[in-house]
């Protein structure tokens, strides 16, 4: 049956290609066409949809809003026929791929070393990560799920949570524990904390849980965007971090860091796995998402 609501296929790539590149010329380079045939296709999709997607002064190409979030919606059909087709030319033997952003520590401290289980069990299946820290919509990315930090689903998500975050735990070098002790409330007003810029108030309700005062020296320290930086910054003498106990369970066997006093502050938020409610999920997806929610903290 042909399907005569679709747009030509070589319209919406002229499109998407004009759009990303903010260029007539450039996408056609891009895509070994004129310069003329991009225009007259981009104007084409245009006619047809009967609203612009861009707008022309001097020469200049901006996009409209509609046009901004028809390229986005566009890009990411265009990536996944492009990941269909590599996965049907190379044969189903070949294997399937998900894409997945994560948030970056949660990857590389807790879910890499866990991934060659999961290759073992599933040899044809290969997980592609991206680094996300923010938010973001499926609709507008080309991603099969997510893993993030939170208290509750996206919206227009389902999925799972694959643990709640425990206890953040102040860690510091051995050096710098020798040399700040002992560790009491005193030891604290003294040196200097090091802080994850996307929880701002993390060291804040440490303090309060502990019913100790939060000075502003406490609030003074260096803050990085994410926790590997903080307990890197840590572990090279730089002052004190806090940092989720789960994500640290190697530096803490190594002796990279320590805990210079067993005081906490409890998080109840976690670790979601999460994908678009309404698109089918692949058997890939399926199996990926058994096996991520089924793993314990160990």
């Amino acid at each position: 049956m042909m399907r005569k609501d679709i747009p030509n296929l070589g319209a919406l790539q002229a499109f998407e290609a004009s759009a990303r590149l903010g260029s007539f010329t450039r996408a056609a380079a891009e895509l070994a066409l004129t310069q003329s045939a991009v225009g007259r296709q981009v104007a084409t999709l245009e006619q047809r949809l009967g609203v612009a997607l861009f707008s022309r002064v001097r020469r200049r190409l901006t996009l409209t809003d509609t046009g901004r979030e028809y390229a986005a919606r566009i890009r990411r059909h265009l990536d996944q026929i492009r990941r269909d087709t590599l996965e049907i030319s190379a044969g189903h033997d070949m294997g399937f791929v998900l894409e997945v952003a994560v948030v970056p520590t949660f990857a590389t401290q807790w879910l890499i070393p866990r991934l060659p289980d999961f290759s073992r069990r599933h040899p044809n299946i290969t997980v592609n990560l991206s680094a996300r820290s923010q938010p973001f919509s499926f609709q507008e990315n080309a991603y099969d799920a997510a893993i993030y930090f939170g208290d509750q689903f996206w919206p227009g998500t389902q999925g799972g949570l694959i643990f709640s975050e425990g206890e953040m735990v102040p860690v510091c070098s051995p050096a710098f524990r020798d040399a700040h002790g002992p560790w009491d409330e005193s030891a604290f007003e003294r040196c200097r904390h090091v802080h994850l810029g996307t929880r701002a108030h993390a060291w804040r309700d440490w303090y309060a849980q502990q019913g100790w005062d939060y000075t502003v020296h406490a609030s003074r320290g260096p803050r990085y965007e994410l926790f590997t930086m903080v307990t890197a910054a840590a572990a090279a003498g730089m002052g004190v971090g806090l940092a989720p106990r789960i994500l640290i369970e190697r530096e803490l066997r190594t002796g990279e860091l320590v805990i210079p006093i067993d005081r906490h502050l409890d998080v109840r938020q976690g670790y979601y796995f999460a994908y678009p409610e309404g698109r089918p999920a692949s058997g890939a997806l399926e199996h990926f998402e058994r096996w991520v929610l089924g793993l314990a903290p160990s």
